[in-house]
């Protein structure tokens, strides 16, 4: 395996700020070493954005699915990319989509899926589900398995 597909990463092996805002260019790619369809599976349980109109902070568990066609999102820039939302006033809907789109649009993945477990605002927890694509045949999909919110019961 070559280590040329990893040349031209900024983020990886130096310190790195965490950006202001998701809009900043920190997402990165790397070409995918492999010529087999796998699933890639990224976690934030403590995905942290602010409500666009009373600026409280929200909180929620993502899960981010991914079949690659031929590039991989850099880690470091996606928890850069992810971090970035801590001071972004967005909805539930616009912030679990905005991420989906973002990295369909950087990756051209084979599929995609992102589901958004909020915690509750208000007394009531959005979830929000976004999938591109359809899963290619052959390929083992684990279910998220994210359990609903279930209060104080």
């Amino acid at each position: 395996m070559s280590h040329d597909i990893y040349k031209d990463l900024k983020n990886l092996g130096s310190v790195s700020k965490l950006p202001t805002n998701p809009e900043a260019d920190i997402l990165e790619r790397v070409q995918n070493p492999q010529d087999v369809d796998y699933m890639v599976r990224f976690t934030a349980p403590e995905f942290t954005s602010l409500c666009p109109m009373t600026g409280a902070p929200d909180f929620a568990h993502l899960v981010i699915d991914y079949i690659p066609g031929d590039w991989l999102v850099e880690s470091k820039s996606l928890k850069l990319y992810l971090g970035a939302f801590r001071n972004h006033g967005a909805f539930h809907e616009d912030c679990t989509v905005s991420i989906a789109r973002k990295l369909a649009d950087l990756l051209d993945p084979k599929w995609l899926r992102i589901g958004g477990y909020w915690y509750p605002r208000g007394g009531i927890p959005i979830d929000v589900f976004y999938q591109m694509g359809d899963v290619p045949k052959g390929v083992w999909v684990q279910p998220q398995n994210v359990p609903s919110y279930r209060g104080r019961g």
